[in-house]
């Protein structure tokens, strides 16, 4: 067979149903060999939506999402949601095409090293040097995507390579076991738990995946321990469990940021520096810090671990509950809940205070409060990156784990619009709504076109104020209230979705916009909601709560 056929014969025994992209001179063989494939080639208009599509795709999923394109500029047109993936622990398959090799040594059209520019933001990057290896560098790929901490690969096939003949066959897929925590390690921890005053959990991006959240949910109710996320650990802990204390990482005197301040002890359950780095809340680095996760702490002077402990995240919580039970279990919980009750229905009054406000344009509080309620607890919202993340992650809080997306370790503008086509295709029955800014919408609108054309009714929502709004926060909060020149002008939302096939309105008063987003989710497929929204909000929050915490 041509190498390009053994080639999609691997990606079919890996269970890849979609993949995302844009075909090439480069990768023609490839796209062929997909026609007598029962994998569906999603074509999209950018190869970094394609890549954003993807990443979704597989955070949602546990599975490598996977995306294509070409050499040069398909290549470089990926590279931003690949980076994005790989820092936001998305497992991702990445697959370019390549020059000749005949040609690859010298100066030629669109040549450029690929694997090279994609090492520094993927796990592994390796180019086919020979069709036989085809299997092993695929099975590897995969593998390694999917193995914690999960993340992006890149398979570079070259055109010649592609089309040559091959004997071969796919290797079989085959589970990997991930290694349970040392018992000692764990004995050290469960004394720290015994042994704390005050402490606190925080649950990062690993806390909501590989069924850690059911163990930590156990450990909560188990010790009487509140647990604050992270932007992306959102429903490691369901919003009304009463051990939720929401969400850490926006404002540096928030709330929850001051009983975090009082802890003696901090258990990082799956907690990742790339989100909210430590120097943000231990300061003093007095505090004795429990670290589990799936791989060993990262070093930073403002987070001296106490005890490391290594390995799957559901098992170490479950061999941590099992010795409570051992050692406590007529005396648990350790701690009284009802103590952090304040603290909730504080930040409960917060999300409630505007939910009635009649202001327009709309404020982000009662924008987010109408949002909560047109969703279901396992609905998914996807966040961009902008003024309005900052609002989702404070307001915006969850039932169920991944049911709140946002890029919050490469942060990128751009994310939310392809990565509701991702998370659709995973999971048609439930409603997605992402969430934009203005300016991050436009970065990749011409997907709009992929998503009418799949006849998907993802819900796009754009907060429009005519900013770049995160970054003027930013430079009023550090600069006394100046800022550089930031503002742009938008088009007719309504009618840019109507072009587009889309359906679209916009919100010419706060009590439509419930009305409007339940007739949005009726459509048959995509549907544009603009709301003008009031970012005045944004430095009364600053003023009241403190410093911006969290970096653009």
């Amino acid at each position: 067979m041509k190498a390009s056929d053994l080639f999609v014969r691997c990606l079919e025994a890996e269970g890849v149903t979609h993949i995302f992209g844009l075909p090439g001179e480069e990768n023609a063989d490839v796209m062929i060999s997909l026609l007598d494939s029962k994998i569906k080639f999603v074509l999209c208009r950018h190869e970094q939506a394609a890549a954003f599509i993807a990443d979704a795709y597989g955070r949602l999923t546990g599975k490598s999402g996977v995306c294509l394109g070409t050499l040069g500029p398909g290549a470089t047109n990926l590279i931003t949601g690949v980076a994005d993936a790989n820092m936001d622990r998305a497992p991702l398959v990445c697959i370019t095409g390549q020059a000749d090799t005949r040609r690859m040594h010298k100066e030629s059209h669109q040549a450029m090293d690929v694997i090279g520019m994609f090492r520094p933001v993927t796990k592994w990057a390796q180019s086919v040097f020979h069709p036989e290896n085809i299997p092993e560098i695929v099975r590897k790929a995969f593998k390694l995507a999917e193995a914690e901490k999960p993340g992006a690969v890149l398979i570079e096939l070259p055109e010649d390579l592609a089309e040559a003949e091959v004997k071969g066959k796919p290797m079989p897929s085959a589970r990997t076991r991930r290694p349970a925590a040392d018992h000692k390690a764990v004995a050290e921890a469960v004394e720290v738990i015994l042994k704390a005053k005050n402490p606190m959990v925080i649950a990062g991006n690993g806390a909501v995946r590989k069924r850690a959240a059911r163990q930590l949910r156990r450990f909560a109710r188990k010790t009487g321990i509140g647990v604050a996320n992270t932007f992306m650990g959102k429903g490691a802990v369901a919003m009304s469990d009463p051990h939720c204390l929401f969400t850490i990482g926006l404002q540096a005197r928030d709330y929850v940021n001051l009983a975090l301040d009082e802890c003696d002890v901090v258990i990082a359950v799956g907690y990742d520096l790339v989100e909210y780095s430590p120097v943000l809340w231990n300061k003093g680095g007095g505090k004795k810090i429990v670290h589990i996760d799936f791989t060993p702490a990262e070093v930073d002077e403002h987070y001296p671990v106490t005890v490391d402990v290594v390995g799957d995240i559901a098992d170490a919580l479950w061999q941590i509950n099992e010795a409570l039970n051992q050692k406590r279990g007529d005396k648990l919980p350790l701690h009284d809940i009802e103590k952090r009750g304040k603290l909730r229905q504080a930040m409960l009054d917060e999300f409630s205070s505007e939910k009635d406000d009649k202001g327009f344009p709309v404020k982000p509080q009662r924008i987010l409060w109408d949002v909560r309620q047109a969703l279901g607890p396992a609905d998914i919202l996807l966040s961009d990156v902008g003024a309005h993340k900052m609002w989702v992650s404070r307001y915006y809080q969850c039932e169920q784990p991944n049911t709140c997306l946002i890029s919050n370790g490469f942060c990128s503008m751009g994310f939310a619009l392809p990565g509701a086509i991702g998370a659709k295709i995973a999971f048609p029955d439930r409603r997605v709504l992402a969430i934009c800014g203005d300016a991050g919408f436009l970065m990749n609108v011409q997907d709009l076109e992929t998503a009418v054309r799949l006849n998907l009714n993802i819900v796009v929502m754009v907060w429009d104020d005519g900013e770049y709004g995160l970054i003027k926060w930013k430079q009023q909060n550090h600069f006394k209230g100046r800022h550089s020149e930031l503002a742009f002008k938008n088009p007719d939302f309504e009618l840019l979705a109507r072009s587009f096939g889309a359906w679209g309105r916009r919100v010419g008063a706060p009590g439509e916009l419930k009305p409007v987003l339940e007739e949005a989710f009726r459509q048959k497929g995509p549907a544009l909601v603009a709301v003008p929204v009031d970012y005045g909000e944004n430095l009364k929050l600053t003023k009241r709560l403190g410093n911006l915490a969290v970096p653009i």
